[in-house]
């Protein structure tokens, strides 16, 4: 796993209340009210706490869940898999492997040809939208 790279007071002053919970906590954001989990805007989703390039748009699809879902992270993208045993289950946790930050869950129920889904948290990204660019 990555070791942090920012202070605790640093990341509290920066990030909104639910980034922090969501990255530096674990959390996860109520399913249909992030900011991501209906865009189709085309560009690349980085970590909104060490601004990583995660995953490109034409990776995600629409997975039924209620949070932003992809079949598979950019390639060269560091996300971390971490065997996640709270809340009485068993998962795969998918964090930042530059910075630490939690992201969501991984699960094997994806698409092709990953047949993996990365349930991640919108207060986790920063779309960079390809108009902008």
């Amino acid at each position: 796993m990555a070791e942090k790279t920012f202070t605790d007071e640093e990341l509290r002053e920066r990030l909104t209340a639910a980034q922090y919970q969501v990255t530096q906590q674990a959390g996860t954001e109520r399913a249909f009210t992030g900011e991501y989990w209906d865009c189709k805007d085309d560009g690349t989703y980085h970590c909104i706490v060490c601004d990583a390039a995660l995953f490109a748009s034409d990776t995600k699809y629409e997975s039924g869940s209620g949070w932003p879902s992809f079949y598979k992270a950019m390639d060269g993208a560091n996300v971390d898999r971490i065997v996640d045993k709270s809340h009485g289950m068993v998962r795969t946790e998918a964090v930042c492997g530059s910075c630490g930050a939690h992201l969501g869950h991984v699960f094997p129920d994806g698409p092709e040809p990953s047949g993996e889904r990365f349930c991640m948290n919108s207060a986790s990204l920063r779309l960079d939208r390809a108009d902008e660019s």
